[in-house]
């Protein structure tokens, strides 16, 4: 079974379970059957609820007997800080933090998200200090964005 029917087999099983703001981010498959499922929700993603889809889903891949070995594994996990943003939502989801955008011909912009639609996003970055400090607004287009990593401040 490839790779891609595998996933599709997934999403299948998955979609009745992903219960009110709970998102798919993305599905992986690595060699030996090992499935890495990454969840996001609107409002947080909290342990709890990826171990009741993981076990809930587990139960049904078992049921099906996808693999009747038993010879699979399966991780659910909201993906990680240093994960970029895959999705829209997940840039609606994060507006009001700082963001490193890397832009596809290499150079990395760095400011508040501000807005995020269909299309564009906007970051917002100080230039210059004290009095003379100029708040920019800068729109990105997405079809620009090689990659967007939320930045933790201390």
């Amino acid at each position: 079974m490839s790779s891609t029917t595998q996933i599709e087999i997934v999403e299948k099983l998955l979609a009745p379970l992903l219960e009110g703001d709970i998102f798919l981010v993305e599905i992986k498959v690595k060699p030996i059957n090992n499935f890495k499922i990454y969840l996001d929700a609107d409002g947080g993603l909290g342990i709890e609820k990826c171990i009741k889809i993981n076990r809930a889903l587990y139960k049904q891949m078992e049921e099906m007997a996808l693999y009747p070995d038993g010879d699979f594994s399966l991780e659910v996990s909201s993906p990680g800080i240093d994960e970029p943003l895959k999705l829209h939502r997940q840039y609606v989801k994060n507006i009001g933090r700082s963001v490193e955008v890397t832009l596809q011909d290499g150079t990395k912009k760095e400011g508040k998200l501000t807005a995020a639609d269909e299309q564009i996003i906007h970051i917002e970055y100080t230039e210059g200090k004290g009095k003379k400090a100029v708040v920019h607004q800068l729109p990105i287009s997405f079809s620009d964005i090689k990659q967007t990593k939320v930045l933790i401040k201390f």
